[in-house]
């Protein structure tokens, strides 16, 4: 039988995976966004993404990850602001939406 002592300990390694995995996660949400606003000459505003969703989904394997969705914004003038979103499967990107935006030369 467990514990208090032994429970505290598992409940805190869960918390660091948690915090570090969410690390990983963010850090390439960000590479992906940093990219894609790249690829189509766009400025990634803040240089940042926002997790705004996080829950439990299963990934191509079956595997039990994490989902979240992160929200980032970007400017295609230079002179707005225009949203976006990332969802995360795991360390994956599953998928990248973004707000319609002016194609400059």
């Amino acid at each position: 039988m467990w514990d208090g002592a032994a429970f505290t300990l598992a409940l805190f390694a869960a918390v660091v995976w948690l915090w570090f995995d969410s690390m990983r996660a963010r850090e390439g949400a960000l590479a992906h966004c940093r990219t894609a606003c790249r690829e189509y000459k766009l400025q990634l505003l803040d240089q940042t993404v926002e997790c705004i969703s996080l829950r439990p989904a299963r990934n191509g394997a079956g595997r039990l990850v994490l989902r979240r969705v992160y929200r980032f914004e970007f400017s295609d003038t230079g002179d707005n602001r225009r949203e976006g979103s990332i969802v995360m499967l795991g360390a994956q990107k599953e998928s990248i939406a973004m707000e319609p935006f002016l194609l400059l030369p």
